[in-house]
């Protein structure tokens, strides 16, 4: 089969009790189906992030709860891309993978608190990183984990991880130090309309509740974050912060994804919804770097948070966006149209999607 669209699942706090939270799952658009992805993978897999390859058509490299996986032919087999010897098996959970836009047989995998584990040789040997908290980190009902790398294009010594309740760390010399990025985020923490403790008792928590941040080639020091506050912007690499307001063009200021467009450096894809758990969710698009946004899919009615975008590797015009409770929504000409399909079995806990 050939799959244009990955999506994977995973358990997450607030689910039904009786929900399917897990899976892994291609699209064939021939047969017009989502079928399971399972041969090589864990049994019960999930999948909280999937990457493809730039250069290899058909190498695709997804995130279970027991570590990095690789496919080389396009999603219909898997094979396990072992972590160092002595890896818990708590930071063998993947929340997040980034291949070096320099250099794709590096590859960086982010699990549980503040582990981080780099590969030189495209994944046959992998190393621990040596990152600290960082300032501000919050200690909540679930464990802090890391939720998106991003390597600079310009510069692959300059790398940016973003945690989830725990703000974000930067590095500028390859890894070999990191700095807090946290500063200005716990300063604008401090405005009540973006104070918020639902998982904790600190007010700090929706500031630190990072989600994903995004780079582009064309603007170098610009760096894009979204987190449970809305968006937020550094135009010196991460080090210093700004409150965007997508509130000006979306009543929906909840992000949980940020994307740069892989052919359209100044086209930025945004996944807005009311809450981490709600009914009502929106993809806004923005065709000049941020400086304005517009409600991107219609004619569909996305009924949960939306948790990730993507476009597709060979055109533009495939875009595909993925709601939590487990509907997928759609378009293959440019947002013109669009179609909403709902994962098989009612597998809800949709954390990640890629498309071809």
């Amino acid at each position: 089969m050939a799959y244009s669209v990955f999506v994977g699942a995973g358990q997450w706090q607030a689910a039904a009790g009786d929900a399917a939270t897990q899976g892994f799952f291609g699209y064939d658009p021939e047969q017009g189906e989502w079928q399971p992805l399972s041969h090589g993978l864990p049994d019960q897999v999930e999948v909280r992030c999937i990457t493809l390859h730039p250069g290899q058509p058909g190498t695709i490299y997804a995130g279970t709860q027991t570590g990095p996986y690789r496919s080389l032919d396009g999603g219909e087999s898997w094979q396990a891309l072992a972590l160092p010897d002595g890896t818990s098996a708590e930071d063998s959970v993947v929340w997040s993978l980034c291949l070096d836009p320099t250099d794709p047989a590096t590859i960086y995998v982010g699990t549980q608190n503040t582990s981080v584990f780099r590969s030189r040789d495209g994944g046959a040997t992998f190393e621990r990183l040596n990152i600290s908290q960082p300032e501000g980190a919050v200690c909540a009902s679930f464990a802090m984990r890391v939720i998106r790398i991003s390597v600079a294009a310009h510069d692959p010594n300059h790398i940016l991880v973003a945690f989830e309740i725990g703000g974000l760390v930067g590095s500028r010399d390859g890894g070999a130090t990191w700095q807090s990025c946290n500063s200005d985020l716990l300063a604008l923490s401090e405005h009540e309309h973006l104070r918020s403790a639902i998982v904790s008792d600190q007010q700090i928590e929706g500031m630190m509740d990072s989600h994903a941040l995004t780079q582009s080639p064309n603007h170098p020091d610009t760096v894009w974050l979204a987190n449970r506050m809305g968006l937020f912007r550094s135009e010196d690499g991460g080090g210093h912060w700004a409150e965007f307001g997508i509130g000006r063009f979306s009543p929906l200021t909840y992000a949980r994804d940020v994307q740069v467009s892989g052919h359209q450096p100044e086209r930025i894809y945004a996944a807005l919804s009311v809450a981490a758990v709600c009914d009502e969710g929106s993809l806004y698009r923005s065709d000049d770097f941020g400086q304005s946004w517009r409600r991107f899919d219609h004619g569909v009615e996305i009924d949960s948070t939306l948790m990730a975008v993507a476009e597709g590797a060979a055109s533009p015009d495939r875009v595909y966006c993925a709601a939590r409770h487990g509907k997928i929504y759609g378009t293959e000409d440019g947002g013109k149209s669009w179609q909403s399909h709902q994962l098989p079995h009612g597998v809800q806990g949709v954390y990640a999607i890629a498309c071809v």
